[in-house]
């Protein structure tokens, strides 16, 4: 599995945004981790390009690449072509850790949402519910938007996945990606509702 999500995450451009959302966790600095970002756009080590790119000097660059290969981000290596060696920098350790945290994370947030269910259904859930669940959340339905249907589901009586699978498309369908949607929708359409009460019929067409 965490090979599968480094090969999305080198494939992908949420990198940058992963990184920075998670740097305090992978313990590097603002300065560091602006370097490594630049790395992710060009991995040739090439210290006069690096210094006049990000307005450093040298001694700061070394320093900062020294910090990040003992808290093993980055590795420098080396290639030879034509009989010319040339250094390269490697984030393959960058990649490993960030899919750790993807997966901690979307673990943490799984296992919340199963207890969720099983408070509200007053149950256990079945293996086939777990899958159905998890499925949701592969097919990028935001949790809280699935909790949300949740409690739609039991607002209406209904503690079943195939009622919670109708909200959840029928919100797709218009557009409702997240909670937020969902309360301008019905602003909307209480407003609609009140145009409609508030109308005066009775002089239509004065």
């Amino acid at each position: 599995m965490v090979n599968k999500v480094i090969e999305t995450l080198k494939d992908g451009i949420i990198v940058p945004k992963l990184l920075l959302g998670s740097y305090k966790k992978l313990n590097i600095t603002a300065e560091e981790l602006i370097l490594v970002i630049y790395f992710l756009g060009n991995n040739d080590f090439d210290i006069e390009r690096i210094c006049k790119e990000l307005s450093l000097k040298p001694n700061k660059v070394l320093t900062l690449i020294d910090n990040l290969t003992k808290k093993d981000i980055l590795k420098l290596k080396k290639i030879t072509n034509n009989n010319i060696c040339e250094e390269y920098v490697c984030l393959d350790e960058l990649y490993n850790k960030l899919a750790l945290i993807l997966i901690n994370e979307k673990e943490e947030v799984t296992t919340s949402i199963y207890d969720d269910f099983e408070k509200e259904f007053g149950r256990t859930l079945s293996p086939m519910e777990y899958e159905i669940i998890g499925a949701y959340i592969d097919e990028g339905f935001r949790e809280d938007l699935i909790l949300a249907a949740l409690k739609e589901a039991v607002y209406n009586g209904v503690t079943n996945l195939r009622y919670i699978d109708k909200i959840l498309y029928e919100w797709q369908k218009k557009g409702i990606k997240e909670p937020d949607d969902l309360k301008i929708k019905n602003k909307k359409e209480k407003k609609q509702a009140k145009e409609v009460f508030d109308y005066d019929w009775l002089n239509e067409g004065d």
